[in-house]
């Protein structure tokens, strides 16, 4: 089915979906992008750009949901795609947005047909989990006007190192904006989540294509055991590429790399 256009945004505290199609014709691969840990596209812009059309590039945000599981998470992702006329397509799964990747593949007849999974900084089990329970707990007492400025910090790193559009800084003003109270604790959840998963069990019985991007400069999901497990684990591993001058938020720190490596795994295993 066709793909409408972009749709847009609704209410912060909703589940949400932003479609580009494709310039390249029908036939071109759908890409679902599962944004981490801050559950929106406020950091993709570079990537979207990078990509221009070439594939048709759906954008995910979570709701701001204290009670919701995994499987909920996988649901809801796969109602608002199935809502838009998108029945199958390859998921591009950023850090906590693996987690939702694994439980949409764990869904019987989801209607949503998963042709492979792209990793960008995610992972199978993270480990230690206890390290991610302190980091929930640091996270839920945090006061929100703390986290803001230590993200404000990082906002004008991320200017003054990449040297980036006036669309994207308009997009960082956006993720600053975004970043309150609610949406804390909403994040907070989404660590406790990742302490509880294990997908292991599902992922060592994976045929369907499953790859690994990650940047050098990656403290938060070190790249290698992750890759190191799922070329030992997983049936449908095909590769992995690490970009040397990239950080964890691999896709918006170096989106050109990214997109040329994304668009070469789907070409080779992409059906029309």
């Amino acid at each position: 089915m066709k793909p409408r256009p972009p749709s847009a945004p609704g209410s912060d505290d909703a589940w949400q979906l932003r479609v580009h199609p494709a310039r390249t014709g029908p036939d071109a691969p759908v890409l679902v992008y599962l944004p981490g840990l801050h559950g929106d596209w406020t950091l993709v812009g570079p990537f979207r750009a990078a990509l221009a059309g070439r594939a048709t590039f759906a954008e995910i945000t979570y709701a701001r949901t204290l009670s919701a599981s995994l499987a909920d998470y996988a649901q809801a992702v796969i109602g608002l795609l199935r809502g838009h006329g998108l029945e199958g397509g390859w998921l591009l799964a950023e850090s906590f947005g693996s987690q939702v990747a694994w439980a949409m593949l764990a869904e019987p007849a989801s209607g949503f047909a998963v042709e492979g999974v792209i990793l960008a900084g995610g992972f199978v089990r993270y480990s230690p989990p206890g390290l991610v329970r302190f980091g929930q707990r640091v996270l839920t007492r945090m006061p929100a006007a703390r986290l803001q400025r230590g993200l404000r910090l990082y906002a004008r790193a991320v200017q003054l190192l990449r040297h980036r559009s006036r669309a994207f800084t308009a997009d960082l003003e956006e993720f600053l904006a975004r970043r309150t109270e609610p949406d804390k604790l909403a994040a907070a959840h989404r660590l406790g989540l990742i302490a509880a998963a294990d997908w292991r069990p599902l992922v060592r019985r994976l045929r369907r294509p499953v790859f690994h991007l990650a940047g050098f400069f990656d403290p938060i999901v070190p790249p290698w055991p992750v890759r190191r497990w799922l070329r030992r684990h997983c049936p449908g591993f095909g590769g992995a590429r690490l970009i040397g001058a990239a950080d964890h938020n691999v896709l918006s720190s170096a989106p050109r790399p990214a997109v040329a490596r994304v668009l070469a795994w789907l070409g080779a295993h992409h059906i029309p």
